[in-house]
């Protein structure tokens, strides 16, 4: 499989790519057409959702945005797109002022899990805003992916870069359909190739540009220990990510009917 099948070329996102083609532990692959990972999707242009919802039959969005910044960047233009079902499901507690991007850090013991420390390292830093979202949010995870699993075309999943939030939620996904954690992290890792165009675009609007101004490209790059990381953490405390889902009301039919769908 060829990495270049996976990117989506759209005028008005830089960072969606298919979940397809990535090895199982058993020796398959998942399928292409069915679930696409994505960034902030407010430029799109009609070209895009011609190719959206005509030619990959585009039928479910998740945003995972934060009630703020729909409120502040407007819903998208896959909004008015009657054929698509929309689901807002934030990854936050709604508690002060989150994007993706850098979270605020109120309460140590909320966003990390390890509590307060006056000197945490960069990987337990940005692996507590990912297990922070599991642990704020379980209802919009578990519901996130239940959308995924729909059948009724394809669905796409995104927030503002396409990296921490919904790289989270498609780590989870992978996960249930058996993906290898090499080809996990690889993926969350793919988002690095169009760093650059995420952070020239979210600079441009006034949500996200105070979040990344003062901070060098390199600080906002995923690394591929942050995944591990969290994959460990996940492995340690509940025997794995299905282990969390399933603390969380996810049940065998939910995991069948994923891993039927994004499995070939």
């Amino acid at each position: 499989m060829n990495d270049n099948e996976r990117w989506i070329a759209l005028d008005g996102a830089v960072n969606v790519r298919d979940l397809g083609g990535l090895p199982t532990a058993d020796g398959g692959t998942t399928r292409f057409g069915r679930v696409l990972r994505g960034d902030n999707l407010q430029g799109l242009t009609d070209g895009d959702l011609a190719r959206l919802v005509g030619d990959l039959k585009l039928r479910s969005v998740v945003d995972l945005r934060s009630h703020a910044e729909v409120r502040l960047e407007g819903p998208g233009p896959l909004a008015r797109v009657p054929e698509v079902g929309h689901h807002h499901l934030s990854l936050f507690a709604e508690a002060g002022r989150f994007t993706d991007v850098e979270a605020d850090v109120i309460d140590g013991d909320r966003v990390l899990p390890w509590g307060r420390s006056p000197q945490v390292d960069e990987e337990l830093r940005v692996t507590g805003y990912y297990y922070g979202y599991l642990r704020a949010r379980p209802d919009s995870v578990v519901a996130a992916l239940r959308v995924l699993a729909g059948d009724d075309g394809m669905a796409l999943v995104h927030c503002a870069a396409g990296k921490d939030r919904t790289g989270v939620v498609s780590a989870l996904a992978l996960s249930v359909a058996g993906v290898t954690r090499e080809a996990i992290i690889a993926d969350y890792v793919a988002t690095g190739e169009r760093l650059d165009g995420v952070l020239a675009r979210l600079r441009a609007s006034d949500t996200y540009r105070a979040d990344l101004d003062g901070k060098p490209a390199d600080h906002h790059l995923p690394r591929p220990e942050y995944m591990a990381q969290f994959l460990h953490t996940l492995d340690l405390r509940f025997d794995g990510p299905l282990g969390w889902l399933e603390r969380n009301g996810w049940t065998e039919q939910d995991t069948d009917v994923l891993h039927s769908r994004l499995r070939d």
